[in-house]
């Protein structure tokens, strides 16, 4: 299935290479503390840190049904800096931190408990010339149980905690409103120890080329394909489809209202065992 998506997402990059937006501005020293993104949040990634608030129906997987999902962290630069070099030409390098908590709670338990926190931080190194960006990050996961949920339950707890180093790719076109991303990772420590290290991902993003709202909303539609080799390379697939709201200042708010759907291993860590199907409805900020 990925060899298909790559091939077709290929051919869809031949096309729009004519029309790649034109190159941002370059800094002409090294700003800290900027605010702008190198390498911009992929909107279906589950696991990409920002703020946000979701209903989902999960359908009884995990014996679990009507769950609140959020997601609170977000992702800045200490440094950015412009570059210069044969190989990659002129851009903008830099290094910053990201953190994020996502955690799930059961709406169907008398005091709605909390299920299950994940809690990541990265140190990703970023870079961007023009539609071209890349990022490498060394990131830790680990996953927690809710106290609540483990009393009432008796859920057994599974110790699920990792550091992974992963280099993602993106390519804008048409001016910006087509996005291709992919990359991999690799498992560089892991508990338990016989979880097999690889890591894969690809996806695309659309925006339209036209608004509504007096100019302020416009559609979105994003997929994200993810396979761990720990799962024989099976394919999760998170999508997203709805309206985006920009902020009218150079600080470049962006508020999404969605309809999501998953298909796969479960995001949630402790049930990473387990495969999981869900719908629902989130607000997404990133900042």
């Amino acid at each position: 299935m990925f060899r298909r998506l790559a091939l077709a997402l290929a051919a869809v990059g031949l096309l729009a290479a004519p029309a790649l937006a034109e190159d941002e501005p370059i800094p002409v020293k090294p700003e800290i503390l900027p605010r702008r993104h190198l390498f911009e949040p992929l909107i279906a990634d589950p696991r990409w840190p920002h703020f946000s608030a979701a209903w989902h129906d999960h359908g009884g997987h995990d014996d679990l049904s009507n769950v609140a999902a959020v997601s609170l962290g977000d992702g800045f630069s200490f440094l950015q800096a412009p570059v210069d070099t044969d190989t990659l030409g002129t851009g903008t390098i830099g290094i910053g931190l990201q953190a994020a908590v996502f955690a799930i709670f059961d709406l169907d338990a008398p005091s709605s408990d909390l299920v299950n926190a994940d809690y990541l931080v990265a140190l990703p190194l970023q870079w961007r010339h023009g539609p071209f960006s890349a990022m490498v990050r060394l990131y830790h996961q680990s996953s927690h149980l809710g106290d609540e949920f483990l009393l009432r339950t008796g859920t057994q707890r599974v110790n699920l905690s990792y550091e992974a180093v992963d280099l993602k790719l993106s390519w804008y076109a048409y001016d910006d409103l087509l996005r291709i991303y992919g990359g991999g990772g690799w498992l560089v420590h892991r508990d338990p120890g016989d979880l097999k290290p690889g890591l894969a991902q690809i996806g695309i993003e659309l925006r339209a080329p036209w608004r509504f709202a007096n100019e302020r909303l416009r559609p979105i539609a994003a997929i994200d394909l993810q396979s761990a080799q720990a799962w024989d390379w099976e394919v999760d697939t998170s999508t997203r489809l709805g309206v985006e709201l920009e902020s009218d200042s150079d600080r470049h708010y962006v508020l999404q209202l969605t309809l999501d759907y998953f298909n796969g291993r479960n995001p949630n860590g402790q049930f990473y065992t387990t495969s999981t199907e869900f719908w629902g409805v989130g607000i997404h900020a990133y900042f």
